[in-house]
């Protein structure tokens, strides 16, 4: 008997609403505008964790990354200055180089692995098509550092890192420009003035362009990478001194032709060896105490001379991580607060609503129905307009969420998690305030709402 009751009500409440589509809408619609927003910015939240965590890939986990720094202390070069008493004399560096490498790994503790990198711009030319890319020297730490795998081919071996051998491990995108109908593994490709032979293919790897410009982070797919003994022999070590020339970028001094010689250029000359170098430890809370004691052994090494730099971008993603989290709050309390207005102003239609229809009450009541099924009645009301307003909510936050990362170059996730929550959110909402009309119109006594004028 239950049952068929329940479903009579169901009907009642439906052509009640359906009676009064507009003011049904109108009521709904600060549920469908709070729903759209719950959706819309946990898209947008997930979306900006999501980019996070990519570049936490991108940088490495646990990692510590020391960049040199090219400082050239200008002076004034007249009648002599600098060759008096009272002159300034800049302190000399040899800069960052690789026997800072084998002091750290001998020196610091909880090392996992340690990751030098020398980067020159080159071109790549095969087959009259010519390209400019980013030629690198690394050791086989730099792939398990920066989570590198091989689509295709072999890693450097021992003889080729010891006896600097041609060879040369491409990006996704030197593969596709210039070895689209061929298998590059075993070719030859022309790498500046050098020949290399590909023994590696990486993986693509995807980088957004926020990445790209919060963390300096290039487009490794056109990359080049040769062992670290290949670029130091075959291309440029920035540590040895020949006697054609000799550049201190500190003091400005350059040996021409055996005759010393003021650098009247302005141009800032690198002196390092190593472009960069990344540590990585084996516990994140190790991180901090490590770039500590690495920065105390590198001004040592350099005659207390800081032409490095230390970064921690895990440490800064993760400070950014929680930013973001605190900012995902923020947007789903306002969000909420929609939903809370959306819920009473259906308290107050449905109050509203209950003192115009006091004589249908009174007519149902007086017919024999009883005052559970006015009760479900006016809360199935409340449920059909909160729960159409949820379902339209829904679609308006998808639609919101998809142009926000279509125009607005921001990824925005959209998970069945955040669309069940703010739909069960709004289907509560509509049942909790609900409940109050409709005691209000079950309490009414049938004789005096027949009455009512």
């Amino acid at each position: 008997m239950f049952g068929p009751r329940l479903l009579s009500n169901f009907y009642s409440a439906l052509e009640a609403v359906m009676a009064n589509r507009l003011r049904s809408l109108l009521t709904a619609l600060g549920i469908i505008f709070g729903v759209a927003a719950v959706i819309a910015m946990m898209a947008i939240g997930n979306g900006a964790q999501q980019e996070i965590l990519e570049q936490i890939k991108l940088v490495g986990v646990n990692n510590i990354i020391v960049e040199p720094v090219v400082e050239q202390v200008e002076e004034d070069v007249q009648d002599g200055a600098g060759s008096g008493p009272g002159a300034e004399k800049n302190k000399f560096s040899p800069g960052l180089r690789m026997l800072d490498v084998e002091a750290i790994q001998e020196v610091i503790p909880g090392i996992q692995r340690i990751s030098p990198e020398v980067i020159m711009d080159t071109h790549i030319v095969k087959s009259g098509i010519r390209r400019s890319a980013k030629l690198v020297g690394v050791t086989p730490e730099y792939f398990k550092v920066t989570n590198f795998k091989l689509r295709e081919g072999s890693m450097f071996t021992e003889n080729n890192l010891t006896n600097g051998d041609p060879v040369c491990i491409i990006g996704r995108g030197v593969q596709t420009k210039f070895f689209s109908k061929e298998n590059a593994i075993g070719k030859r490709i022309k790498c500046g003035n050098q020949w290399m032979r590909v023994i590696g293919i990486l993986e693509e790897r995807i980088v957004s362009d926020q990445s790209i410009a919060k963390l300096g982070i290039r487009d490794f797919n056109m990359d080049v990478y040769v062992p670290m003994q290949t670029m130091l022999v075959r291309y440029k070590n920035r540590d040895m001194i020949t006697s054609g020339s000799l550049v201190s970028g500190r003091q400005g001094i350059v040996i021409i032709n055996g005759e010393v010689q003021q650098n009247t250029s302005n141009k800032k000359t690198n002196y390092h060896q190593i472009d960069k170098l990344v540590v990585q430890v084996k516990e994140s809370s190790r991180l901090n105490p490590t770039a500590e004691v690495l920065s105390r052994l590198l001004e040592r090494k350099h005659y207390n001379v800081i032409d490095f730099e230390i970064t921690i971008p895990e440490l800064l993603l993760k400070q950014q991580q929680r930013t973001q989290n605190i900012f995902n709050i923020v947007l789903g309390a306002i969000a909420g607060i929609s939903l809370l207005v959306g819920g009473i102003g259906i308290m107050n239609i449905m109050l509203a609503s209950v003192m115009e229809r006091i004589k249908e009450i009174g007519l149902r009541l007086a017919l024999g129905a009883q005052k559970t099924d006015i009760i479900h009645q006016f809360l199935f009301e409340a449920m059909m307009i909160s729960v159409s307003g949820g379902i339209i909510g829904v679609i308006l936050g998808i639609v919101l969420a998809s142009l926000v990362s279509q125009f607005g170059d921001f990824p925005t996730i959209i998970t069945i998690p955040s669309i069940l929550v703010s739909f069960s959110v709004a289907a509560t909402v509509g049942l909790i305030f609900g409940i109050a009309p409709a005691k209000r119109a079950a309490s009414q006594d049938p004789i005096t709402s027949l009455r009512h004028e």
